[in-house]
């Protein structure tokens, strides 16, 4: 028999809870049991007064920004709709059927003001980091870095040459981007080589091309756990080498001052294969570096190769297949110089009435009139290196480095975060940290959860 819906007279009174109508294996519910604020409130204190109207609940808001980068919602303005509509949501963030969603514009307040001031979005990263290492998803025996490239919220018409002088006019009218840029330039005093191209709108964007139209970025820095996936930490950074081996350096000092946390390897790719890294990690952080070396002494053309060479190191000198000395100084003198170049590099080279006579010239220095060999000064980090990259563990570490890789992945399709909505380094530091924290708890919440029964399908 049909049946038909019944209407009556509305209810006087009516029984509801919200409890009753989220899902037991909601995503929401497992981020609710691991995430606790009790600390961030106690930091937040002292940047509020004691006295005056109270203000919304900086523990209200962060949930809020929660939900939005767990689910992708990129816009505060829809998020506050969100949370206006959805009962799960209104649930994680502790509201009741009648209370009232913050406005928007709130966000940014706080964001630009006393979230900024605090490391609001630092102190919640770590907190959540702290109860994932407390949870036993941190093992801290290896590391793993990269970086990942998200667009700036910088129209790439509005950009001028890095070479040209720019009028930024008065500075107490212009944008917070602009102002913070102009400060971090006064601060180094040490103009780097030109940019190609500079935005009006977020100068300190990159201006990057890769296989497309160029646009400007910047780079969000992991640094992971391998055990599990967690984020141990995150930097924002300029587009470049430089850049992120610097990022990576800060994460790594930074995991350990906070956490007391030292991996016994780190893996990475060939972009962390410098040689002052190399050597920073094995003789000052006693890191063993699981990452290619970056060498370009292999040659392509046929002639001999460095590798061809035999080292003498308590000669400080190079043998060539021939038999003959390649020195950094031929001349005897009292007091010798370093010979080291701008590249931390030391040149070795051969006697030229050695090489007119040898038979090997052609197949070595076929184009010069001798052979010269560039030694770097951090060689023995190298050939540790080298060395660790015989192994297994080797092997293993670049299977390992694919967790690194698949949460950029999800940064960009699940979270949605494949450009800023922020601007400047400040801006893109708040957005990969709330980010990182909302993997995180996604990471814990899935980990720990127990998992939703499978649904049997009863045929027809």
């Amino acid at each position: 028999m049909m049946g038909r819906q019944a209407t009556g007279r509305e209810q006087l009174f009516y029984t509801f809870s919200m409890e009753d109508h989220v899902p037991e294996h909601h995503l929401l519910r497992g981020i609710h049991q691991f995430l606790d604020l009790s600390a961030f409130r106690q930091h937040m204190e002292p940047f509020y007064s004691s006295v005056g109207r109270p203000s919304i609940d900086p523990e209200l808001m962060i949930r809020m920004l929660i939900v939005g980068y767990c689910f992708g919602i990129r816009s505060e303005r829809r998020l506050c709709e969100e949370v206006h509509l959805n009962l799960a949501y209104r649930w994680f963030c502790r509201l009741g059927l009648e209370d009232q969603v913050p406005n928007h514009s709130t966000f940014s307040k706080n964001r630009h003001g006393r979230f900024r001031d605090s490391e609001a979005f630092r102190e919640v990263f770590e907190n959540v980091l702290s109860r994932c290492m407390a949870e036993g998803l941190v093992r801290g025996e290896g590391f793993a870095t990269d970086a990942s490239i998200i667009k700036a919220d910088a129209q790439r018409q509005r950009g001028v040459p890095g070479d040209q002088a720019i009028d930024w006019g008065d500075l107490d009218e212009a944008t917070r981007p602009v102002r913070e840029y102009i400060a971090a330039l006064e601060e180094t005093n040490d103009p780097d080589t030109p940019r190609k191209s500079v935005s009006l709108t977020d100068p300190a964007a990159t201006w990057i091309t890769r296989g497309g139209p160029a646009f400007f970025a910047y780079s969000t820095n992991y640094l992971i756990d391998l055990k599990a996936g967690i984020i141990v930490d995150v930097e924002a950074s300029a587009v470049n080498s430089a850049a992120e081996v610097e990022a990576t350096r800060t994460m790594i000092d930074r995991v350990e001052d906070k956490f007391d946390l030292k991996p016994e390897r780190l893996v990475g790719d060939t972009n962390y294969g410098s040689a002052a890294l190399l050597n920073w990690l094995v003789n000052e952080k006693q890191i063993e570096p699981h990452v290619p070396v970056w060498d370009k002494s292999e040659r392509q053309d046929g002639t001999l190769s460095r590798s061809d060479f035999e080292w003498n190191e308590q000669a400080n000198e190079y043998t060539c297949p021939a038999g003959k000395t390649l020195r950094s100084d031929w001349r005897p003198m009292k007091h010798r110089p370093t010979r080291i170049t701008k590249a931390d590099t030391i040149i070795y080279r051969s006697h030229e009435r050695e090489c007119t006579v040898c038979p090997m010239k052609a197949n070595c220095c076929p184009n010069t009139s001798f052979r010269k060999i560039t030694r770097s000064i951090h060689e023995k980090a190298r050939d540790v290196t080298r060395a660790i990259a015989m192994t297994d563990a080797y092997d293993q570490s670049g299977k390992d480095r694919k967790k690194v890789e698949m949460l950029f992945a999800h940064l960009k399709r699940i979270l949605k975060l494949d450009k800023l909505r922020l601007r400047g380094f400040s801006g893109a530091k708040d957005e990969f940290l709330l980010a990182a924290t909302a993997q995180n708890l996604r990471r814990m919440a899935k980990w720990l959860m127990p998992a939703a029964p499978e649904t049997t399908l009863i045929p027809a």
